[in-house]
C-alpha cells in the first residue's frame, strides 16, 4: 500500500503549489489537505496563535492521523511552533514546512536575513533559525525585515503586483546586508520571477520542504 500525508493550512494561497510540488517530487504519494483561513485571520487578529487556534489545530492533526495518513505537513510559519507543541500528542511526524529552509540557511551563511509579510510570522521564523543554528553549533547573526500587510493583500484581494511591489526592495535589502535570505512565508514564492538578479542565496519554504517530507516517508 502507498503512503500517503495530510497538508494542514491556514490560508488556500499555497495549496495549488504544493500540491503541484508533491505530485512532482513524490508522485507515489496521496496528499490530503486540510484547509482553514479562519486561522490565519484569527493569528494576525490576535498577534498569534490564540487557544482556539490551537483546538482546531489540533483537531486538524486528529483528523489527519484518523485518515490514516503516514505524516503531516504544516503549512503555515506563523503557527509552526504550535506544531512543535502538538507533536507529543500525535503518533505520526508533523513536519514544517520551514524546517529544511530554516536548516539550510545556517548552512549557507553568518548573517542571515528573515523577510516576512506578517508580524507573526517573524518570531517564529527568528526562533526556528536559531534552533537551527544551534543544532549545528554555529553562530549566527538575525536581521529582519517585516512588509507589514502584502501578505493579506495577496490573500484576501489576491493582488500579487501590488504585493510583489512591497516586498522586493525589502528582499533586495536584505540581500545587501546579508549572506543568505529566508522568505519566511510560503506565499512568498511569487516573488521568485524577480529575484534573478539577486546574487546572494533567497530560500523559500515550499520546495525544501517537500523535499524533506519525502526523505522523513523514506526513512519510514
Amino acid at each position: 500500500m502507498g503512503k500517503s500525508i495530510a497538508i494542514v493550512q491556514t490560508s488556500a494561497v499555497s495549496s495549488a503549489e504544493l500540491k503541484s510540488l508533491c505530485d512532482e517530487i513524490m508522485p507515489d504519494v496521496k496528499v490530503y489537505q486540510i484547509i482553514d483561513d479562519s486561522l490565519i485571520k484569527e493569528v494576525n487578529a490576535n498577534g498569534g496563535p490564540t487557544c482556539g487556534v490551537k483546538r482546531r489545530l489540533y483537531a486538524y492533526y486528529q483528523q489527519a492521523e484518523s485518515l490514516g495518513v503516514d505524516a503531516i505537513l504544516n503549512q503555515c510559519s506563523s503557527v509552526g511552533e504550535v506544531a512543535y507543541a502538538i507533536r507529543p500528542f500525535v503518533s505520526i511526524p508533523i513536519v514544517k514546512v520551514d524546517e529544511a529552509m530554516a536548516r539550510k540557511a545556517v548552512s549557507l551563511g553568518k548573517r542571515i536575513a528573515v523577510v516576512a509579510t506578517v508580524p507573526t510570522t517573524v518570531g517564529p521564523s527568528v526562533r526556528l533559525v536559531e534552533s537551527m543554528a544551534k543544532e549545528a553549533g554555529k553562530e549566527i547573526e538575525i536581521e529582519t525585515h517585516l512588509v507589514k500587510d502584502a501578505m493579506m493583500i495577496l490573500i484576501e484581494k489576491g493582488d500579487v503586483e501590488t504585493h510583489n511591489k512591497m516586498v522586493l526592495g525589502e528582499v533586495e535589502a536584505a540581500a545587501e546586508a546579508c549572506d543568505v535570505v529566508v522568505l519566511a512565508q510560503g506565499s512568498m514564492t511569487v516573488l521568485l520571477p524577480l529575484l534573478g538578479h539577486i546574487t546572494k542565496p533567497v530560500l523559500t519554504s515550499p520546495r525544501l520542504g517537500v523535499e524533506y517530507m519525502k526523505k522523513v516517508l523514506d526513512n519510514l
